[in-house]
């Protein structure tokens, strides 16, 4: 529990939950309790505190009812000693303000305060003489805090307007106004407060007061011109935000902060910037000491002592010491900042001067800049990194990578801006560059020359494009391969060895990847690489994992190269990552799933960059390993564009690849190609006898999935009962679920809903009883379709619900979409407009953070339906529309657009009391679906062609489509609330004893289809 009494008084639980601890008197006790925290309060003091002089005639039981009100919501104990309120010190803020003024940290103390101490408890005859001490501590630590930081005219005179008696105050104030020029002010000032201690008190000035007056009239306190000494800062400071305030920070906790970090990575403009805002800065106490142009160690006394302007000549056997003395002495004369920068070549040098230096001036503070620590006691190390990079976002304006760009590319190209046309290119070279300060301004720089798309194009060849530096500046950082190489001159043989081996790593490694493919007992040497700023290490699920910038790493690449040792280690690589990915694959579909998908969402970048070498290499055999390593991970997670390319090129190794391969991803190939087209009867055939004969149905689990579902979507119904049988025969538990998900299809395509119900729960239970969550949450979506169908909304919600649950515990992209925008349908089904609404946003939300166009366009196609059923009806007619219009220019559709769309717009044409035109639109739905024999699709266009004969005033039509719906599925879809009102109004349509042939056939009559 924690009390406040700097302000009205109030209580909050240790969750931060407001307490309400009633009324004043009861506010009374809260409050002096908490005065002494943790002690007993003797009763007569509380009686005497709260009542003073007129106490109640029962004062004790007075006492004890209000302790009896406020046990209920706060601790108190009845002791020997009195009363006692069960909080620590540190719980109340007037203790936590005493401690933090103590130790110096004003602005924390200050903070605390909300307004006037026991504001609402002054009426208590012990609140007035406490909180006039606690506002005297107030203004004291207020004045402290002007006293050692800025002196602010505006608010030490709104101070003074308050308390024109406060000397300290008035002396503040008068500093402030004569470091401004005013000094005829700040005269004025003293005069006031003379005449009203003379006036009210009948006292002169302090002594310190009169000194403040003296020195104002001999112009002592007058603005002085501030030496600056640091780099010329010809261009602006652009973000950093964030690490201009942390280290600020640590520069008021520690005497020795480094800035660490890779070169170009904008360290030393980052501490100029620190140093420029610091207090001292203003003061002239500031100085910067260069030292990359430093080549030996005894040299760098001499060059600090340059930075002060100053030349020392003497015997070269004491210049070193004297030099030292006389940069004590400078620095000692005062509080200093000193900044070392590029520290890195002559590190030990470096670490042993500013050990002396900080040893002999107490009051010093050195902000250092390095590739690697100065490695001493003291020193507090703040990492500089790559600026913020956009990693898919639509809105990327506000990333520091851009805003640097931005800003360097407007000064050589006034009027470039972020819009359509460049946003893509700006987000590229961000990313590619690594956002390294340096390599953006480089970029920038050939604006002058290039056009965006021209240095986008000119990346892989960037240490060519990337020399257009400053003139003035040092020679290392004119050209980023200048920038890489100082760096690389700095390592030993074996840090090279590494570094260059590392470059087959295109995001990062672990240490086991490491050892195993660059150089066993690595990590000692991994290490020092870190140190030296070759190297980033971050922590991923308690392991470190060690990556290089994408620009060191193309040089070490180059370096690699030219070493002779490429052809090895590459080969190494893809090994090591055939290797993992076949211990990992098959556990994707088991309960160790989800850690499975970890290892690959880790370590992607590297099996996408083997599978690829070998593509090109034309190694089939393991480019077939990876792949098959590999593919179900990118099903499983809706990554299919990856998933269709690399089985596409794999597939023009043709009669390279081992036969069962050749099979198994040419059934895959058809499968995903399935939507948005049909497979061909004819090749399905003969791909799934092939996938029989090599053996393949054997090998590979996911094909117990694929094989009955093309045969199904290709309408060969016999072949797919077959290879259901087959996959439900096998000896792995996955397959049998597969083949019971299948089986689901097949059924209920066939109007056998109980049938079908059965197949999912055996399905959905085998899916559980494996671990595995992506076949689970399909299954409960489809189980969910089938639930609403029923007409029990509530029941299809909890479904997708556990569904999606299931996808996001799993990250399937696609998954959780489909289930989010499922459920938002439901919703609206249901008539929660809220709800359906809260689900739509909250997918559009969920797809832009991916930035994936193609499950942007589903959402919208589900938002208009949800709006429809809000009766939105011109804004579903927009959204039809844009969807249209996004869906024609994507093949995620496919030959489905016009069906999809048709669809919708016959809805909207129902709701707008338009009949005629919804039936030109679902007369398209209802051909599509026939002719691919699609039979739970074709009753839904029924079930619309049935309302729009109902609207036409058709009922017997109207009656017949719905029988003809309910023999094609086996039910009608209660769940969609127009359908439950036309039965309503109806009544049940009878049960026809026809052939589903002979139903079909009467539709597309009804539909005005021609047979020819």
């Amino acid at each position: 529990m924690r009390v406040a009494l700097l302000g009205p008084t109030s209580v909050e639980a240790e969750d931060g939950t407001p307490v309400d601890i009633g009324g004043a008197r009861v506010r009374m006790l809260v409050a002096r309790l908490a005065l002494d925290p943790g002690r007993a309060v003797p009763t007569t003091t509380l009686i005497d505190d709260l009542w003073g002089e007129q106490p109640p005639a029962d004062a004790v039981n007075a006492l004890q009812s209000l302790v009896s009100r406020l046990r209920k919501v706060c601790p108190v104990a009845l002791e020997p000693g009195g009363y006692r309120l069960g909080v620590a010190t540190e719980d109340v803020d007037v203790f936590r303000f005493e401690r933090l003024r103590a130790a110096g940290r004003l602005d924390e103390a200050l903070g605390l305060w909300r307004g006037e101490a026991l504001a609402d408890v002054r009426d208590a005859p012990f609140a007035a003489p406490t909180a006039a001490r606690l506002e005297e501590a107030r203004l004291s630590a207020e004045e402290d805090r002007f006293r050692t930081g800025e002196l602010d005219v505006a608010a030490l005179t709104a101070m003074h307007e308050k308390h024109p008696l406060r000397e300290r105050l008035a002396g503040l104030l008068m500093r402030a106004l004569c470091a401004q020029g005013r000094q005829s002010d700040a005269l004025h000032v003293y005069a006031e407060v003379r005449d009203r201690l003379a006036d009210e008190l009948g006292v002169d000035p302090s002594q310190e007061l009169q000194d403040v007056h003296l020195a104002a009239l001999r112009g002592e306190l007058g603005p002085r011109a501030v030496v600056d000494r640091l780099p010329v800062r010809l261009t602006s400071f652009v973000g950093r935000d964030d690490e201009l305030a942390e280290i600020a920070g640590l520069l008021g906790q520690s005497r020795l902060v480094t800035l660490v970090g890779p070169g170009g990575a904008g360290k030393t403009r980052l501490a100029t910037e620190v140093a420029a805002r610091h207090p001292l800065h203003g003061k002239g106490r500031v100085w910067f000491a260069a030292l990359a142009g430093v080549r030996a160690a005894e040299d760098l006394a001499g060059a600090v002592l340059g930075a002060f302007e100053l030349s020392f000549v003497a015997d070269p056997m004491r210049r070193a010491s004297e030099s030292m003395s006389r940069i004590a002495e400078v620095l000692g004369a005062g509080e200093s900042v000193l900044v070392l920068d590029n520290c890195e070549h002559l590190i030990g040098a470096a670490a042993e001067f500013t050990t002396d230096l900080l040893r002999r001036v107490p009051n010093l503070r050195i902000l250092a800049t390095s590739r690697e620590p100065l490695a001493i006691d003291g020193e507090s190390l703040c990492p500089i990194g790559p600026l913020a990079v956009p990693d898919g976002q639509v809105d990327v304006s506000g990333f520091g990578a851009v805003r640097l760009f931005l800003d360097r590319a407007n000064a050589v190209r006034p009027g470039f801006a972020l819009d359509e046309s460049t946003v893509d290119d700006v987000r590229l070279i961000c990313r590619r560059l690594d956002g390294m300060p340096l390599a953006l301004e480089l970029a920038a720089a050939r604006l002058r020359s290039m056009t965006i798309r021209q240095i986008t194009q000119r990346l892989d060849d960037r240490f060519r494009l990337l020399t257009s530096g400053s003139r003035t500046a040092l020679p290392r950082q004119r050209t980023l391969r200048a920038v890489v190489e100082w760096s690389w001159d700095l390592l030993t043989e074996e840090e090279l060895r590494l570094a260059r081996r590392l470059a087959v790593f295109p995001a990062g490694a672990g240490l086991d990847a490491i050892e195993e493919v660059c150089l066993p007992d690595a990590l000692y040497v991994l290490t020092s690489l870190v140190e030296k700023s070759i190297v980033d290490v971050i922590e991923l699920d308690g392991e470190a994992r060690y990556r290089m910038l994408e620009t060191i790493r193309v040089y070490a690449a180059e370096q690699l190269d030219a070493s002779g040792e490429k052809r090895e280690f590459v080969n190494r690589f893809r090994h090591y990552y055939r290797e993992l990915t076949d211990r990992w694959e098959p556990l994707t579909r088991t309960a160790r799933q989800i850690e499975a998908i970890k290892v690959y969402e880790t370590e992607q970048d590297s099996i996408v960059a083997a599978l690829r070498g070998a593509l090109d290499d034309r190694d089939a055999g393991l480019a077939a390993d990876l792949l098959s390593g590999v593919f179900w991970y990118w099903l499983i997670k809706g990554d299919n564009e990856r998933a269709e390319t690399s089985v596409r090129d794999l597939l023009t190794l043709g009669d390279e690849l081992p036969a069962d391969i050749l099979a198994t991803f040419r059934a895959m190939q058809l499968i995903m190609a399935a939507v948005p087209g049909l497979p061909d009867s004819n090749d399905t055939v003969q791909v799934i006898e092939d996938c029989v004969n090599t053996g393949a149905t054997q090998k590979y689990p996911s094909l117990a999935i694929a094989l009955p579902m093309l045969a199904f979507l290709s309408q060969n119904r016999e072949l797919a009962r077959r290879e259901v049988a087959r996959a439900a025969a096998s000896e792995y538990p996955w397959a049998r679920a597969a083949a019971d998900w299948a089986l689901s299809f097949i059924l209920s395509d066939e109007g056998d809903l109980d049938g079908a119900e059965l197949a999912r729960d055996r399905a959905y239970d085998q899916f559980v009883a494996v671990g595995d969550r992506w076949g689970s949450a399909m299954t409960l979506g489809m189980k969910a379709a089938f639930v609403s169908h029923t007409g029990d909304n509530l029941a299809a919600i909890a479904l997708y619900q556990r569904g999606l649950d299931a996808a996001q515990e799993l990250g399937s992209l696609d998954d959780s979409v489909q289930q989010r925008w499922r459920l938002a349908v439901e919703y609206a089904r249901l008539g929660d407009h809220a709800a359906a609404e809260r689900e739509v946003v909250e997918a559009e939300r969920y797809v832009q953070n991916i930035g994936n166009d193609q499950m942007a366009m589903m959402i919208g196609y589900a938002r208009a339906e949800v709006v429809l059923r809000a009766g939105k009806i011109a804004q579903a007619r927009d959204l039809s529309s844009r969807f249209k219009e996004s869906a024609t220019s994507s093949s995620v559709l496919g030959s489905f657009v016009a069906e999809w769309a048709a669809m919708l717009d016959a809805r909207i044409a129902i709701a707008d009391g338009t009949p005629d035109e919804a039936e030109a639109r679902i007369v398209v739905a209802v051909k599509t679906t026939s002719e691919r024999g699609d039979m739970p699709d074709l009753s839904t266009a029924t079930e619309l062609l049935a309302l729009v004969r109902h609207a036409q005033g058709r009922t017997d039509a109207a009656a017949e489509l719905l029988a003809l719906a309910q023999l094609l599925r086996g039910r009608l879809d209660l769940g969609d609330p127009d359908v439950r009102r036309l039965v309503a109004e109806l009544g049940e349509p009878e049960r026809l004893t026809i052939i589903k042939a002979e139903a079909l056939q009467r539709i597309r009559e009804e539909a005005g289809i021609s047979e020819s």
